[in-house]
């Protein structure tokens, strides 16, 4: 019990404490994100937020997991230092790709050492691109930090059911840093979380993803589906601007929830149905883990025809913005 309250309580209460902190600090000013034709922000607000959730997160998850895990946050923090350059004064793209591929490389290797080279590869991909699919989606205010709360929180209280306390409590070192995040970055958001934190968070919940399926937490569908509002609509965004032959790593306007607030959605009411299909992802994630095989592929099944009625509403329903090439 002490364990928990330690992961809970104390990334929460640094968090809002570092928030606090560097809203009134130079930074704010320096690393103010300005409103531009492609945000959905009206008025300048500083993305220093990740920068609070790694201070928080990161060394307790390090204190409290097992020493296998040691690397992955080291590549972390390493990811949120070239992601925090890149905040101050923007890096090639050649560069920030390079430094990603690099640690999802690495934590592959060290999670999943003597796997044949095609299946390393294929989780290295996979984890790239997750890393690089939460900084798309940290574009509303309260998303990414909601969907980091209850996704990791989600990892939580599976891996405390499969028994590997030590990766149960690092997932909710990071679920309560976001969450005390949150709490600053709930629209209207005074502060966001900027490179530095949206781009460890995704390579974690890749990482941590398959950390705990080469462990036996959970099978390989469950960090998809815990992920999937986030995975979805990323990557149906990046295939649909590919088909059209645009530049798709531009920064755009053409994400499902970028739409939705451009067709007239509040953030605030975005962020609230966003929570409600996050937290029934994760919900039924949960349910299947602890079900037979076929009630667990019924619940897939369910979501992937969900999923394909969503996109299909939203394409219909909202006229595409900011496409242009």
């Amino acid at each position: 019990m002490t364990s928990w309250i330690l992961a809970l309580a104390v990334p929460f209460a640094l968090t809002l404490a570092l928030c606090a902190l560097l809203l009134r600090s130079p930074w704010t000013a320096r690393l103010s994100d300005h409103p531009n034709a492609r945000s959905l922000h009206t008025h300048p607000t500083p993305r220093i937020g990740g920068v609070a959730i790694m201070l928080a997160a990161l060394p307790l998850a390090f204190a409290l997991s097992t020493p296998g895990l040691d690397l992955v946050w080291m590549l972390a923090m390493g990811l949120a230092l070239v992601s925090f350059a890149d905040d101050i004064r923007s890096l090639p793209i050649a560069i920030r790709l390079a430094a990603h591929f690099a640690a999802a490389a690495i934590a592959v290797a060290s999670i999943a050492p003597g796997s044949p080279v095609a299946m390393l590869a294929v989780a290295a991909i996979g984890i790239a691109w997750m890393t690089n699919l939460y900084n798309f989606m940290d574009g509303s205010d309260g998303l990414a930090g909601g969907m980091a709360g209850i996704g990791f929180g989600a990892y939580a209280v599976a891996a405390a059911q499969a028994g590997a306390m030590p990766l149960a409590l690092a997932c909710a070192a990071l679920a309560a840093a976001a969450l005390g995040f949150l709490a600053f970055n709930f629209p209207p958001a005074r502060i966001f979380m900027g490179d530095a934190g949206s781009i460890p968070l995704g390579f974690l919940a890749g990482v941590l993803g398959l950390h705990g399926f080469a462990a036996g937490a959970w099978p390989a569908w469950f960090p998809l589906l815990v992920f999937s509002p986030f995975i979805v609509d990323a990557s149906v965004t990046i295939v649909r601007r590919m088909l059209r032959r645009e530049r798709f790593w531009i920064a755009h306007r053409s994400h499902a929830y970028q739409r939705l607030v451009l067709s007239g959605w509040s953030p605030r009411q975005l962020a609230l149905v966003a929570y409600a299909l996050m937290l029934a992802a994760s919900a039924s994630a949960l349910t299947a883990r602890a079900a037979g095989t076929e009630n667990q592929y019924a619940i897939i099944v369910v979501w992937v025809l969900l999923y394909v009625v969503v996109v299909l509403a939203i394409e219909r329903g909202v006229a595409p913005s900011g496409t242009g090439s």
